[in-house]
């Protein structure tokens, strides 16, 4: 299980759950952006930086909650089918797991890096198994920034993932990261739509094909 022990409070381990049972999209301006494929995203603007959050619900069939769980954990096996990555690992920093990401972007701009925690929890809630992973930046000395790749200080993801009575996963995802450098909030914007439903195709092969899987 990786992450910072306490950086995490239950009531947001508590929350993913929730909202992999009954959306919370009440009482926000939260709109539909995009429904294919059995995945239904929606969006809310973050008035200070004219990006969006964004909350995805849907099935991945033929993924069980386990194994996805594992795939989504796994960094190592991440970097052999996640073409965007140009790194990826983890390092212990003051007693907690860090984990450092740089993602390629294409010509000309310049690649993003992240330094974030993350923890994984393995919950039962009223007799489901709920596996929930939550991530976040964080800012340690160990992980100064690079000359021509671009910190990305806004980072915030939660994964809540059980299985959908079949061979498959129902899955609520929560994200939000701002760039940064100078990108129209309109291209991040288009992006996010297009490559969150692309990023869980992909993570679908990735578990039908995970060396791991018993």
């Amino acid at each position: 299980m990786a992450g910072a022990a306490g950086c995490f409070s239950d009531e947001q381990f508590r929350e993913a759950c929730a909202e992999l049972q009954q959306p919370a999209l009440a009482g926000a301006d939260w709109q539909l952006l995009v429904e294919s494929s059995g995945i239904t995203i929606y969006r809310l603007l973050d008035q200070p930086t004219g990006l969006y959050e964004y909350k995805v619900f849907g099935v991945l069939e033929g993924c069980p909650p386990a194994l996805l769980a594992d795939v989504y954990m796994d960094l190592d096996y991440r970097k052999k089918w996640d073409q965007y990555v140009k790194e990826l690992y983890e390092k212990e920093c003051d007693g907690q797991t860090v984990a450092y990401w740089e993602v390629k972007y294409p010509f000309p701009l310049s690649n993003r890096d992240y330094v974030y925690t993350r923890q994984r929890r393995d919950l039962d809630v009223d007799g489901r198994k709920i596996y929930v992973v939550l991530a976040q930046n964080i800012s340690v000395p160990q992980f100064p920034e690079k000359s021509g790749v671009i910190r990305v200080k806004q980072y915030k993801q939660s994964l809540a993932i059980e299985s959908d009575g079949k061979k498959g996963s129902r899955v609520f995802m929560y994200y939000f990261d701002n760039p940064g450098g100078q990108i129209p909030s309109w291209l991040i914007n288009w992006a996010a739509k297009n490559g969150v439903p692309n990023f869980l195709k992909d993570m679908v092969k990735a578990c039908q094909n995970y060396p791991k899987k018993t």
